[in-house]
């Protein structure tokens, strides 16, 4: 079999064979086959598309690329939530110990940033000596432990996702339904879970901006999911303006943190409080999602959740102080505040414009070998809807290069829409497919 053949194929929109799929993944998996092609089909696959047979044996052989974890040691029903990415999405990190705190067991593996989104493992590692790499033995124990604990993706696992997930990243190739839906349902598929709840997003600072292409991926999602045996349920949120007011590795951690403690963001907390319903439900420890919800409030109120998060730090290695010293995590040297030029109300703030912002910070990563700065983002002030006056300030960007950031503030503030007219509210959850 001819790598330059298959490009050739699929550059003219014909359909790969799963042995050509399997040639394709294995051999660039082992290295076989280089950068330069491996890039040049990927791009053939996003103009071309692959049809729903193809997505699913795709999917397939990059599950069994690697291993495939067993969590069979682990008591409960195992719930796995993923994103599909978006600007200032932090849920992971208030979700996982709200679930864990209504005893549903939560052993996620999760990656780091892709394209202008955030990752979760950056996000955690901004928590001084809080390790994302982890024995199995140890990744188990902590989970029968404490109810959750978070790694990084291996180079065991989905192996072949590894180094696709960080090629797609500096080509271009991150926004295709079928290389997001094989890249995220390998993992989730090889990480053991027993359900799984997806949370797809639609809007400006998602990869599926319209939402009937985000129903698409969440279908196809599903789909997969259910044929493997798994619980399956996917909710399409509202990603048209950054979720939360933090943008950033540090930043995010903080308000993840002032969530769970009840005084989190509206829209960050209702969000949080419902995928963590469904993950309840889904973990059987509620009858139907909306008793989840219920247990989720409850979870969040008497003080469960945070002390499971406190659990979760302590057991990774994190220094648990960050909950009630946020002067522990790494600091900016530089800020620069955004203010506004008229008065009105905030019609629009785009996401995609803020996650590029904080990207260029240095919060986020450029090309696959780049290092994360921990300590910089931002922070809006304002909010779509919000009443605004000349001079008010906006966000604030914060990082360590003052190039970088001024760079980051004209990106930023270019995102901000004023307008004499109230905007009318976007639903937060868009649809349910289960």
């Amino acid at each position: 079999m001819n790598m330059i053949e298959i490009i050739l194929k699929k550059r003219e929109g014909s359909i790969l064979s799963k042995q050509e799929i399997d040639f394709f993944v294995n051999g660039y998996t082992k290295g076989e086959i280089p950068d330069y092609q491996a890039s040049a089909l990927l791009m053939a696959i996003f103009f071309q598309k692959l049809n729903k047979e193809e997505t699913f044996l795709l999917t397939d052989a990059m599950r069994h690329s690697g291993d495939v974890v067993d969590l069979s040691k682990i008591k409960g029903i195992k719930v796995d939530k993923h994103s599909t990415g978006g600007v200032g999405d932090k849920t992971t990190l208030i979700v996982g110990p709200i679930a864990a705190a209504c005893g549903v067991p939560i052993a996620k593996m999760s990656g780091r940033g892709l394209g202008f989104t955030g990752g979760t493992v950056d996000k955690m590692e901004s928590i001084p000596g809080f390790q994302t790499a982890l024995a199995e033995e140890d990744f188990l124990a902590l989970v029968n432990q404490n109810g959750l604990a978070v790694i990084g993706q291996t180079a065991h696992i989905a192996a072949a996702d590894k180094k696709i997930y960080a090629l797609r990243d500096v080509t271009g190739t991150v926004d295709n339904i079928s290389l997001i839906t094989s890249s995220i349902m390998s993992k989730k598929l090889a990480s053991g879970s027993d359900a799984i709840v997806l949370d797809v997003k639609c809007g400006s600072g998602a990869f599926m901006e319209e939402e009937k292409d985000a129903a698409i991926l969440a279908q196809m999602m599903v789909d997969i999911g259910k044929a493997d045996g798994k619980k399956t349920i996917a909710l399409i949120t509202d990603m048209s303006q950054p979720l939360g007011f933090a943008v950033g590795n540090s930043l995010e951690v903080i308000e993840a943190i002032e969530t769970l403690k009840g005084k989190g963001p509206e829209d960050i907390t209702e969000l949080s409080l419902v995928l963590a319903g469904y993950m309840i439900y889904a973990g059987e420890k509620a009858t139907c999602p909306e008793e989840g919800k219920e247990m989720a409030e409850k979870a969040l109120a008497d003080g469960s959740a945070l002390e499971k998060l406190r659990l979760f730090i302590e057991g990774q290695g994190g220094d648990v102080k960050v909950i009630d010293d946020y002067s522990v995590f790494p600091q900016a040297k530089n800020h620069l505040e955004l203010f506004a030029q008229t008065s009105g109300y905030i019609s629009k703030i785009e996401a995609r414009r803020i996650g590029v912002a904080s990207q260029h910070t240095g919060a986020g990563r450029e090309k696959k070998e780049d290092m994360v700065d921990l300590s910089a983002g931002i922070l809006l002030a304002k909010k779509l809807g919000d009443v605004v006056e000349k001079g008010s300030l906006l966000a604030t960007v914060f990082g360590n290069d003052p190039e970088k950031i001024k760079k980051a503030a004209e990106e930023a503030i270019a995102a901000f829409t004023i307008e004499q007219r109230k905007p009318e509210k976007e639903r937060l959850i868009h649809a349910i497919i289960s």
